[in-house]
């Protein structure tokens, strides 16, 4: 499987786009004026304990208090406290304490935090609070594990280092000299950021994490990537500079692109991200799917659309299944949506057909960096899923609700606000001593009163004894309308 990663850098935002075998699997995208906070350490101040919720707000520089619940505590201060479950035990109003951000704020919630402090590098996250050490799950060779695992216990015993370190996927087969300057790197840096501790006052940022373009080589590379393109000269000699330090075998992928078309023209990623915003996917079969984003969850519902099949209608539902399933995972990765996620695949009687269903659906949502779990088939034939969010997702960091509907995705019909306007000339006539009215509504609304309700009109205007206007609003939209006394 061929992998290139493309990133485009211009003042006000850097995105990053992963590539596989031609096709936009995933996009990324930072905005100097959103930029995501998960990593940033903070001195937070302590502004309200909740013990109904075991949590509190910390206050750490930014408009919303953040939020950080007991779980969140690292295991040293959980013993320290002999593991109780109240919140008051370790926190009190005013209280100054180093938090990191777990979540950006999303919609109206503030920041998750969390005091169990882990530092990333190419190789290694060292958690300084953390009581043991272990190895990512990606790395199944347990020959390898137990190779790594040894190396870092080696480390902390020769350096006597605090807490522990978990090695990445990207640590399986560095040689035992890389990861012990990697970890030493990690020390030093933790060392560092508590010096900054003591100093700075609360509600302050101690320590930002490396910019998108860095932490794509940091945390994206992986062996099989062909190509790193890069648009920005600057941006690339820093991305040497760092590669050069950290990933010695990647200088030689990174490419500075300095073609007349943009970057994302080369696999026409624009066109892709577009087509990411719409409810509606098309699949190659003729069937189709159906987004829908909401505050509390994410539904996909699948359906066979204009594909018809072949043998019989089990086969094709089957077949349009499977697909739905590799194209379900490649969208949650390209439009980042996280939390709760149902999935309502088209009724499937075959018991067999449910589990290479379900089996195609993990198989594709391995590939997916971010954390995913998913439930066999309910009663209802349903599949629930969840997937661990971090950032606000592709919609919602490109778009806002509609200045129309609100965000609903609907208007009422002209007709319906036709009659709301009667039932609301009828309620003014009766509170007020009236002689003339004037409607004011949108051109929609004005022309459905002068043509198909104009007789009724008529008869409102005999039974109440009042003369009714009627007046366009070019800026008034379908549901905006006034009913004013003259």
């Amino acid at each position: 499987m061929s992998e290139e990663i493309l990133i485009n850098v211009t003042p006000p935002e850097t995105r990053v786009a992963v590539i596989e075998n031609g096709v936009l699997q995933e996009l990324i995208i930072e905005r100097i004026r959103q930029k995501g906070l998960v990593g940033n350490i903070y001195k937070g101040e302590v502004c309200r304990v909740l013990p109904g919720m075991q949590a509190a707000f910390i206050d750490i520089g930014l408009e919303k208090a953040a939020f950080l619940h007991l779980s969140d505590f690292s295991s040293q201060e959980l013993a320290q406290a002999n593991g109780s479950d109240n919140i008051e035990h370790y926190l009190k109003d005013g209280q100054k304490l180093v938090v990191q951000v777990t979540k950006d704020p999303l919609g109206n919630k503030g920041a998750r935090l969390t005091t169990d402090i882990s530092i990333p590098s190419r190789y290694q996250v060292y958690m300084p609070y953390a009581g043991n050490s272990g190895v990512s799950q990606r790395i199944e060779c347990e020959a390898e594990r137990v190779r790594l695992r040894a190396c870092i216990e080696s480390y902390l015993q020769k350096h006597v280092v605090p807490g522990g370190f978990i090695a990445r996927t990207a640590a399986e087969c560095v040689e035992e000299a890389v990861l012990y300057s990697d970890m030493t790197f990690l020390h030093k840096l933790w060392e560092s950021i508590l010096e900054k501790c003591k100093k700075a006052k609360s509600k302050t940022l101690i320590h930002e994490d490396l910019p998108l373009s860095i932490r794509t080589l940091r945390d994206l590379y992986k062996e099989g990537i062909e190509k790193v393109r890069i648009d920005s000269r600057e941006s690339f000699l820093r991305l040497v500079e760092f590669a050069e330090i950290f990933v010695p075998e990647m200088v030689s992928i990174i490419e500075h692109y300095s073609g007349e078309r943009p970057v994302f023209d080369i696999y026409n990623v624009e066109d892709e991200i577009s087509k990411a915003l719409d409810r509606k996917v098309k699949l190659k079969s003729g069937g189709h799917l159906v987004f829908d984003q909401t505050e509390s969850m994410t539904t996909v519902d699948v359906n066979t659309g204009g594909y018809v099949g072949g043998r019989n209608l089990e086969e094709t539902i089957f077949k349009t299944n499977l697909e739905a399933a590799q194209t379900i995972s490649r969208q949650l990765r390209l439009r980042n949506l996280g939390g709760i996620i149902i999935i309502d695949f088209i009724d499937m009687q075959s018991e067999d057909h449910k589990k290479q269903v379900l089996m195609a659906l993990q198989r594709n949502l391995d590939k997916d960096h971010a954390k995913t779990k998913i439930t066999e088939v309910s009663a209802l034939g349903l599949v629930e899923m969840t997937r661990k969010r971090t950032r606000e997702s592709l919609e919602h960091i490109l778009c806002e609700p509609c200045s129309t509907c609100g965000g609903r995705g609907v208007l009422k019909t002209a007709e319906s606000i036709c009659l709301e306007i009667f039932r609301e000339i009828i309620r003014v006539v009766r509170q007020y001593s009236v002689q003339q009215i004037m409607v004011l509504a949108s051109e929609q609304v004005v022309e459905m009163l002068l043509d198909e309700e104009a007789d009724m009109l008529a008869e409102l205007e005999m039974f109440l004894g009042v003369g009714i206007k009627i007046r366009a609003e070019a800026e008034y939209n379908q549901e905006h309308y006034d009913v004013v006394l003259l």
